[in-house]
């Protein structure tokens, strides 16, 4: 590996990568966060076992400066530039100026693709793929911790073959996982969904939200007021001091002092359980239960959300900057870390509260949410290729009422609350492989009226009971199933002797298709409407994503045309038998957005 440390020595170096069809390279940097991490070296390579190294150790300028001449390299819409974890260097880049603009290919997403359920690190897939150990970090700057250095300080000998490593192993996996990709037909799943988005989702990164934090500590206070007369109550209602947060005392408290069940459920090292679950079947016993639950959910919203959030607000920006990871959900839905943006409480009105501390970036823009209408149940009624679905959906029928007025044999105006509600459970239920027990659960009626239920859906709708059995059929045959682009999701246990074991890999074939397929046309849609906002110099941007919703921060002047662009890009991401519906609204801050 070279060390590539004077102006002469760069030169030959670009020469090198000019000639190349495709190069690989790695940024080194001082920290995990790109956007307070500073660059200090680049490594390149483009041909098995050779790489370069670039330290970028001066002031800024000489960093840009030395960067630049690479500038028509990153460029060249021609050359096929490679790496690991490209979001990272992108970000990077992105912070010196420079941009890529040939064709990508990131080794951690082709290794997702080919093998959703594993895991993608360099060092992992150096040892399956390559049969080689990668020089660990920890050799240079030492293990996490306070004493651990920064790369600046490191050996640049040892640095130099450090990063000259990294670029030759991403390199050779390209060559292992190309070939791989085209074998499995999941090129274009790549090249159009997975790579695209890489920018994509850095820009929104980049971008981060804007975080009303005197909300937050409003709220908080709020919280903590109630939570203090919550304890009161829960404290009188037993009859003694104790500690409402241990489970043990809580146990004892329950099960040993108000005895308010003769079967206590206990957990498998034998102390009194009070999960949630349990907690939930046991309301109605005695009241303090109702209590405790309403306790421990608005804890949760104190903790979590009112008080940690702030904390994430970036020193920089005065934003909030989420990292999305397209390579953990097997089903291929993206996830977000550092804050997690996407599991922010929408079910309950208090926890809904958290969400009108997101807001626009000033007075002249709005919070823009649009929300794909039932996608999932959509794709049910695409896949499975049912009439009766079908035409509900083409007819713009509210499909709750629609399958209610069905599997109760009444008319669509006929349907009430409660109807409406069982029918709902069904509907969602159904593509989670729900059983007779576990409807009855759900809609609080007994096993037979729950089986009867799910008997008439079927009879209704045969065409999912045939998509259901043909999904658990393929699966058995292929070892997987796919989404509409193609995306597959392996089921090594769908053969399995365990009847449990079994029913999960077989309740994934049919869900996996669904779920998987929805992330395919949201992330389709992301990209569509990215490269048109782009081309036609939106100054609103797009902020977030929430599985089957896009967050944007418009500005009001172009709000209606972003209306228009963002419904005509989700709406028809994909051609499906269905129509797909897309609910907007825009406001000043999330909660009234949504």
């Amino acid at each position: 590996y070279n060390l590539v440390d004077t102006a002469p020595k760069r030169t030959a170096l670009i020469k090198e990568l000019e000639a190349a069809p495709e190069f690989c390279f790695d940024t080194e940097t001082t920290g995990l966060d790109p956007l307070v991490a500073d660059i200090i070296g680049m490594s390149f390579s483009c041909k098995k076992g050779e790489a370069s190294y670039v330290p970028l150790l001066g002031n800024e300028e000489e960093v840009i400066s030395i960067l630049n001449e690479f500038r028509h390299l990153f460029e060249n819409e021609e050359k096929i530039i490679i790496a690991q974890n490209l979001k990272y260097d992108l970000k990077i880049l992105h912070k010196y100026g420079l941009s890529i603009k040939g064709k990508v290919f990131d080794t951690m997403i082709a290794h997702y693709i080919l093998h959703p359920d594993s895991r993608h690190n360099m060092n992992v897939l150096a040892e399956t793929f390559l049969n080689y150990r990668p020089i660990s970090i920890e050799t240079l700057i030492g293990k996490k911790g306070k004493n651990q250095t920064s790369m600046r300080d490191a050996d640049l000998n040892k640095v130099s073959e450090y990063a000259g490593e990294d670029a030759d192993i991403t390199f050779q996996l390209k060559e292992v996982f190309g070939p791989l990709l085209e074998k499995d037909k999941l090129t274009d799943l790549f090249n159009n969904i997975e790579m695209p988005l890489v920018q994509v989702l850095a820009e929104m990164e980049e971008e981060g939200i804007r975080l009303d934090v005197d909300t937050l500590k409003a709220f908080s206070n709020e919280l903590t007021a109630d939570l203090t007369d919550l304890e009161k109550d829960i404290l009188k209602m037993a009859g003694t001091d104790f500690n409402i947060d241990s489970p043990k005392q809580l146990g004892q408290i329950l099960f040993e002092v108000l005895v308010i069940t003769d079967k206590p459920p206990k957990t498998k090292t034998g102390q009194y359980s009070t999960s949630e679950d349990v907690l939930a079947k046991l309301t109605g016993k005695h009241e303090i239960v109702e209590k405790v639950l309403s306790y421990r959910s608005l804890k949760k919203l104190k903790t979590t959300y009112a008080d940690s959030l702030p904390n994430e607000v970036s020193e920089m920006t005065g934003r909030i900057h989420t990292t999305y990871s397209q390579t953990i959900a097997a089903t291929g839905r993206l996830s977000s870390v550092s804050p997690n943006l996407q599991n922010i409480p929408i079910k309950t009105a208090r926890g809904r509260e958290i969400r009108k501390a997101f807001i626009p970036r000033d007075s002249n823009h709005l919070l823009l949410s649009a929300d794909y209408s039932q996608i999932e149940l959509r794709i049910i009624a695409a896949l499975s290729g049912d009439e009766n679905m079908i035409a509900a959906f083409k007819n713009n029928e509210d499909i709750h009422t629609s399958t209610a007025a069905k599997i109760f044999g009444v008319k669509p105006d006929e349907v009430d609350r409660e109807m409406r509600t069982k029918a709902k459970s069904v509907n969602f239920g159904i593509i989670y492989g729900v059983s007779s027990f576990g409807l009855a659960q759900n809609i609080n009626s007994s096993r037979s009226e729950a089986k009867e239920i799910i008997d008439s859906y079927f009879a209704q709708y045969p065409g999912v009971r045939q998509y259901m059995d043909q999904s658990i059929e393929n699966a058995r045959k292929q070892g997987y199933v796919e989404t509409i682009m193609k995306r597959r999701r392996y089921l090594r246990d769908i053969n399995s002797s365990n009847g449990i074991v079994r029913g999960a890999a077989e309740r994934n074939a049919i869900n996996a298709p669904i779920q998987g397929s929805a992330a395919d046309i949201i992330k389709l849609a992301m990209i569509n409407i990215h490269r048109q906002m782009e081309k036609e110099n939106f100054s609103s941007k797009m902020l977030l994503q929430v599985h089957d919703e896009l967050v944007f921060d418009a500005r009001k002047d172009e709000l209606d045309r972003l209306k228009i662009l963002v419904r005509q890009n989700m709406e028809h991401a994909v051609k499906l038998d269905v129509p797909l519906i897309v609910e907007m609204n825009a406001a000043d801050n999330w909660l009234d957005a949504h």
